[in-house]
């Protein structure tokens, strides 16, 4: 070989001889190169085939190739090289070192831009609809980083040699203590994060808690909070919000409506049974509504008493609002037009009066108007 004929006969360094370093030599540039070239070429063509399909995971396979980084191509070419050589236990401990650091730290990178890929993703799809959540997002995602960096770094330690079952047990119960010390704002982070994934609302939509009223405006990490109806802003921490009734108005796919319409004892039998029909066309003239049933419910204190029901099929409260009235606008006109008279509360009392009334049984019913 060309190292081993300018070195002199029994040349040993290490206590490996010149071909032994010659073979580990020509492993590491080999391993180098090879590991550099298809790296390139890779991220290269990859890149190119990325950018025309609409799946993400190409993008994302792109992105870990780019950041995998130098030293940690070095280190493993240079730990593939001393394979071939014979090394004292502390050298190849160290080796092993050097190697665990640098796995470490590709792994680090790696694991940030796994991270960071599913916040942009997230954020990119949600940044038009819901601005305050993928703010929160993007704080769990530093979240998620500060635990992926503890665990490598306990992974670390435990290569190091370093008894990571007591560690680990002296951090259970710190954070333990730590979470009783905080539980509050434990609980709304989680709050937080399950309104996140879980959805009950997001921002712009018109909830009802307790009751309260009002639009969403933002979804924080502790708090979310709500423009009031009345214009002020209510506070809800996320724990509390959750553990409420939330009604969902913008959700809110139709409109159950049911009313009791009260007629006059005095209306003929003819007509009453006329209303029924009335009722419906009635409801059936506006749009968008479904009719369900109108009826000769029962016999009231002082009316006849009809019930009718049907749904707006629009989650818009002043469309709906437009509906209720037109219907009873149109109520009136056309019992106005049929003859047909409301009732309204009537009391008849009669008075059983032995012999003719006295003069002060009259000036008593006089005085109450009777």
């Amino acid at each position: 070989m060309f190292a081993t004929t300018f070195l002199p006969a029994g040349w040993r360094f290490y206590g490996n001889p010149a071909s032994a370093w010659t073979v580990a030599l020509a492993i590491f540039a080999a391993s180098l190169a090879v590991l550099f070239v298809t790296r390139r070429i890779l991220v290269r063509r990859l890149g190119k085939w990325a950018a025309r399909t609409a799946n993400d995971l190409d993008d994302l396979v792109v992105d870990l190739l780019r950041r995998t980084r130098r030293y940690f191509i070095v280190m493993v070419s240079v730990t593939a090289g001393s394979l071939a050589l014979v090394l004292p236990a502390g050298t190849r401990a160290g080796l092993r070192t050097a190697m665990v650091i640098a796995l470490c730290l590709q792994s680090v990178a790696w694991g940030n831009g796994v991270i960071q890929f599913w916040v942009d993703r997230y954020t990119v799809r949600r940044a038009n609809v819901d601005g305050a959540t993928t703010t929160t997002v993007a704080a769990l995602g530093y979240v998620a980083r500060m635990v992926f960096w503890l665990v490598i770094l306990l992974l670390a330690l435990d290569n190091f040699g370093v008894d990571v079952t007591t560690l680990v047990t002296g951090l259970g119960i710190t954070g333990i203590a730590v979470a009783l010390a905080v539980q509050n704002i434990l609980g709304d982070l989680l709050g937080a994060l399950s309104i996140v994934v879980d959805k009950p609302f997001v921002v712009g939509d018109a909830i009802s808690v307790d009751q309260f009223t009002g639009t969403v405006e933002h979804i924080g990490l502790k708090t979310t909070r709500v423009r009031g109806l009345g214009g002020e802003q209510i506070v809800f921490s996320n724990a509390d919000l959750l553990k409420a009734r939330i009604r969902n108005h913008r959700r809110l796919v139709e409109r159950r409506v049911s009313f009791v319409s009260g007629l006059s004892y005095e209306t003929p039998r003819a007509k009453v049974e006329r209303v029924p029909g009335m009722l419906r066309d009635i409801v059936l003239s506006q749009q968008p509504v479904r009719f369900d049933r109108s009826h000769f419910r029962s016999f009231g204190e002082s009316a006849l008493e009809f019930e009718t029901v049907y749904f707006v099929l629009t989650d818009d409260y002043n469309r709906f609002m437009d509906i209720q009235q037109a219907i009873n606008l149109e109520i009136l006109r056309r019992f106005e037009q049929e003859d047909i008279s409301f009732a309204f509360p009537t009391r008849t009392i009669v008075y059983k009066l032995e012999g003719p009334p006295t003069l002060a049984q009259l000036a008593e019913s006089a005085a109450d108007g009777r």
